[in-house]
């Protein structure tokens, strides 16, 4: 059987590339996929061979989005901005989203649509507007339906294991759901215009009641949940990676390896203050290691106020993980999911610096799991970023964690058992009246 696969994404790399490694796998399995998302990534995935439907109606707020980041520095937001962020980004570019999808459906025939977790049109209208499934695939390493046994999201907490942390957890999630208010009161509002009824609960579990909702990591690193759906599947890490630029490997080959080393990267968006990248250069020049930071491909160290790098400190715009994740002795990161993951499945500790959005709770299952400690924004100088790196570097327990974590992930199903479970959901080529008759209610409800 052959399927139909449209995925949609917001055009940030730890969006788009967890869904290129699955969209690959469909194809290879004989499906035909395609991208709706934003024209930064556009030519990226074309260079795969995958077709790109570019955003039409909502570009203006994705170019909003970016010039929020830049403004924020990578610091992290308030309850207030984020709020704001969230209604101007997230809900009202919904009935755009629609828009833009309505026509690419109905032309390009799509038998399953694939959202992330932050694109709300797909999962939160079309999935119930429409007879065509609709799968999430999160870009976070959580499940972020609400449950007992997790704590509340974005809160860089670990589940409340005693009364005080319970307490603490329902006033942060009394305080989110009030503020919250507005936006399902609009969410709902926008639903009704397509003929759908209130939600009667927030976005993370209307989310939860989809068909699929997949997971970029395994059970064992968010807490062993056992108050999720059946629909909910941990995939593990589902990483794709450009092409290495050429010259990586020789370049790499190049650099002194008699210490270990230590790779110390912002992630793939590069919209914040390179604090972290500062304390790297001062921080960790002269030390008994080697230091291999990355600064961004669109940015130049000049630019950035790094300052002279020591003999031990090697600067470069982008380095492939495949190829130098495996040669590390530590990974310095943000926390942003896809370059956790990449650590992990390398067997690599982390130093996690958790600046906006996920990142904390990134942070807090790193430790959980042993593998890495959390340095916060406010303490990260020279001095306690190399204190930090040294205590990963000489303390044997978190290497034998990350290794752990390591083999969990190769024993999860990846971007093939992904690609099965979305193309389970597909309509089978034998209910072709059934599928004609979804098609005539397709056109109806577009028009």
């Amino acid at each position: 059987m052959s399927a139909r696969i449209l995925f949609c994404c917001w055009p940030f790399e730890g969006h788009v590339f967890p869904q290129l490694s699955m969209a690959l796998a469909l194809r290879e399995r004989g499906n035909e996929v395609a991208f709706y998302t934003g024209g930064r990534l556009r030519e990226t995935i074309e260079r795969e061979g995958v077709q790109v439907f570019p955003f039409a109606q909502i570009e203006p707020a994705w170019l909003a989005v970016q010039e929020r980041e830049r403004e924020v520095g990578g610091r992290r937001q308030s309850l207030r901005v984020q709020h704001q962020a969230f209604r101007e980004w997230l809900v009202e570019t919904i009935p755009s989203q629609v828009e833009d999808l309505q026509s690419i459906i109905s032309a390009w025939r799509a038998d399953v649509l694939v959202t992330d977790a932050s694109m709300w049109g797909p999962s939160l209208v079309l999935n119930e507007a429409l007879p065509i499934p609709v799968a999430l695939a999160s870009p976070l390493i959580t499940a972020v339906i609400p449950g007992p046994d997790a704590p509340p999201p974005g809160s860089g907490l670990a589940p409340a294991h005693n009364a005080r942390g319970r307490a603490r957890a329902w006033a942060i999630d009394h305080a989110t759901q009030l503020l919250a208010g507005g936006l399902r009161r609009r969410l709902d509002e926008l639903r009704a215009v397509y003929g759908l009824p209130a939600m009667g609960c927030g976005v993370n579990e209307r989310c939860g009641a989809l068909p699929l909702y997949m997971v970029l990591s395994v059970a064992e690193l968010d807490f062993d949940r056992s108050d999720l759906p059946p629909s909910v599947h941990y995939v593990g890490a589902c990483t794709w990676h450009p092409p290495e630029p050429a010259g990586t490997s020789e370049w790499l080959d190049r650099l002194p390896s008699a210490q270990p080393w230590v790779h110390v990267t912002e992630g793939t968006s590069h919209y914040q203050d390179p604090f972290l990248l500062r304390a790297a250069v001062s921080g960790l020049a002269d030390a008994p290691l080697e230091a291999i930071i990355t600064h961004g491909r669109d940015r130049r160290p000049e630019e950035l106020g790094l300052g002279p790098a020591a003999p031990n400190v090697h600067l470069a715009p982008w380095l492939s993980h495949d190829a130098l994740l495996p040669r590390c002795q530590v990974l310095v990161t943000t926390g942003g999911a896809g370059t956790v993951m990449a650590g992990l499945q390398a067997g690599v500790p982390l130093v996690i610096v958790p600046t906006t959005w996920d990142k904390p709770d990134n942070a807090r299952r790193v430790v959980a799991a042993g593998a890495g400690l959390i340095l916060p924004p406010r303490r990260c100088t020279p001095r306690s970023l190399r204190d930090a790196v040294e205590t990963v570097l000489m303390q044997p327990r978190y290497r034998e964690a990350a290794q752990r974590c390591a083999a969990l992930l190769a024993q999860a199903p990846g971007p093939s058992g992904a690609a099965k479970l979305i193309e389970a959901l597909a309509p089978a080529q034998a209910d072709g009246d059934e599928t004609a008759a979804g098609r005539q209610d397709i056109e109806r409800t577009f028009g």
